[in-house]
């Protein structure tokens, strides 16, 4: 069988970033379609004449939406956002039936590409959420520390991250979770350095790992019955606006299957073993939180074939129909 070819989720990390959360109004969804289908061909029109950009693109389907698109089987691993209450920190489920990832090495050319999407669906759904994210000083987040050290490369990125032969209908696609975090900087930065780098479990200026039980990086380190550490493919971003105090992270986590994510999660917010929570969150608080899946390139330039035929239908497009056009 033919692996039908990934939406750009495995592009290199960017400078720049937009993360668009978006609701689809009811009758939206022939509008949508037909905006995911050309999507690709937007983003090469956008990105045309600026060749050292690198723009890309990747759109998430929410599973309150999905059945709404398409007709057919859905992925096996898509539901709704589990929301998570700890004891001290909740992780909220927050409203999102299309995520637009758009990313490149300039901020304009992001803006550009999202301001064409948004005028396309104008009418056809809702903002949920809108973050413009930036690389940070040396790739570090707003705390001061390097983020992204542990992101799978190469075969190992493609093998955490596109669904294969588990689920044929859907190979070459992948799941997303994203959640916004608000950072107490003042409190933050009233730590000293030691005890942040016990916090996160990493030296502050060198990034190296030191042993430090319960640690961030403790707690998001995942391992399967094999006993071998099981990954994810994160681009978070930091974001903010100094005038009016807000500062953060947009957390963006890619995987083949969202329980490595999501058991992330429940050490960060729920514990693990003797520890309650991650101490990070006593100064990031989770604000928003979604699952997608993002199909494969060939099933999403698909879902405006209904619409091209022509029929006037506010219908979805079947998955059969998918794999025979």
């Amino acid at each position: 069988m033919e692996v039908p070819a990934p939406q750009p989720v495995l592009s290199p990390l960017t400078t720049a970033s937009l993360f668009l959360v978006l609701t689809v109004d009811p009758g939206g969804e022939p509008v949508v379609r037909e905006l995911l289908a050309d999507l690709a061909g937007l983003q090469r029109s956008v990105g045309f004449g600026h060749p050292d950009g690198r723009l890309s693109v990747v759109a998430g389907i929410g599973s309150a939406c999905w059945d709404r698109l398409v007709d057919g089987p859905r992925p096996a691993g898509l539901h709704p956002f589990r929301e998570l209450q700890g004891a001290r920190h909740r992780a909220p489920a927050t409203p999102g039936d299309l995520l637009l990832h758009i990313r490149a090495a300039r901020q304009d050319l992001c803006f550009s590409l999202g301001s064409e999407i948004m005028s396309r669906l104008r009418g056809a759904v809702a903002v949920a959420d809108e973050v413009t994210g930036f690389t940070y000083l040396d790739q570090r987040d707003l705390l001061g520390f390097v983020d992204g050290t542990e992101n799978p490369v190469g075969r190992a990125a493609a093998e955490a991250v596109l669904i294969g032969a588990e689920d044929p209908d859907f190979a070459g696609g992948a799941y997303v979770i994203v959640q916004k975090y608000l950072h107490d900087l003042d409190a933050w930065n009233r730590l000293p350095v030691e005890q942040q780098e016990r916090i996160v479990g990493r030296r502050k200026l060198t990034n190296v790992e030191i042993d430090s039980p319960g640690s961030h990086v403790e707690l998001n380190t995942i391992t399967g019955p094999d006993g071998r550490e099981r990954q994810i493919l994160r681009d978070n971003m930091p974001f903010g606006s100094p005038g009016s105090g807000e500062f953060g992270t947009y957390f963006i986590g890619y995987a083949r299957t969202p329980e490595v994510t999501e058991e992330m999660l429940r050490h960060m917010f729920l514990g693990d073993g003797p520890v309650s929570h991650d101490r990070i969150l006593d100064f990031s608080t989770a604000v928003t939180g979604t699952l997608f899946f993002v199909p494969s390139a060939d099933l999403l330039e698909d879902l405006g074939a209904e619409e091209d035929a022509g029929t006037g239908e506010a219908g979805s497009l079947g998955i059969g129909d998918l794999r025979s056009s």
